[in-house]
């Protein structure tokens, strides 16, 4: 890992967005085969997380890639507020209970660790990597890539949940935004990790019963927008503040 690390960031990042979505795809193809959801899926993600998470930890890139405290207090953020709309999307129409026990603990592991390896190769190793040539152009890249991985889901549910595929790849490109946006200003993954998992988790109790293709347009939409607005404001508010602690550290 490290000698590929050291010969080429990108690709070391290329090669966990690969392995990453080939051995999920893999494993829950293999899970649905012997009919339980996830359970192979949630060993190799938490295998993945552990790997990320100590390979990251052994050679002192936690600062660099964000498991750390924010640059910036709450109020910065104006206090994550938006980031809570994200959260409760899925609760917007009740809550789902049907689950058995040991199915919705599999699906809870394997949506936390989803939330922490994706931003971790997509906003970590992706964008530092490509940020130190053009951070403009990483941003973009990051953002649009991380939107373009859930086409996955619409390949491997088919065109019976067309809408639904189609929308979460184009909010995801902006929420992909907003999280990218929060990581180069705040220098923290933390905020985003969370959200990220908390989503993805809850997604697992909606009440897909209730869901409408105009609901499922009008929350996508609203997800965007908020997201943009939201990543707008940090980038104008943040910018003159990040630049006071440039100074200080220069001083």
């Amino acid at each position: 890992m490290n000698k590929l690390y050291v010969k080429s960031e990108l690709c070391f990042s290329l090669v966990f967005i690969v392995l990453y979505i080939v051995g999920v795809s893999v494993c829950d193809m293999f899970s649905g085969m012997i009919g339980i959801s996830n359970i192979f899926t949630l060993p190799f993600l938490l295998g993945l997380s552990l790997i990320l998470f100590f390979w990251i930890k052994n050679n002192d890139l936690l600062k660099k890639y964000g498991l750390c405290k924010p640059n910036f207090s709450s109020k910065h953020f104006l206090f994550y507020i938006p980031l809570l709309f994200l959260i409760s999307t899925n609760l917007l129409l009740g809550i789902n209970l049907n689950l058995k026990f040991f199915d919705c603990v599999l699906s809870v592991l394997t949506m936390l660790c989803v939330g922490f390896v994706e931003e971790i190769i997509f906003r970590g190793f992706l964008f530092k990597a490509l940020a130190k040539d053009n951070v403009k152009s990483a941003i973009i890249v990051s953002s649009v890539t991380f939107g373009l991985g859930h086409l996955v889901n619409l390949f491997s549910s088919g065109l019976d949940n067309l809408v639904p595929n189609v929308c979460q790849v184009f909010y995801a490109m902006a929420v992909g935004f907003l999280f990218v946006i929060m990581f180069h200003r705040g220098g923290s993954l933390i905020a985003c990790i969370i959200t990220h998992s908390l989503v993805n988790m809850l997604s697992i109790f909606q009440n897909t019963q209730k869901l409408t293709m105009t609901f499922e347009i009008g929350t996508s939409i609203a997800i965007i927008v908020i997201s943009i607005i939201y990543a707008i404001v940090l980038l104008k508010t943040l910018k003159e503040n990040n630049q006071i602690i440039e100074q200080n550290i220069d001083e």
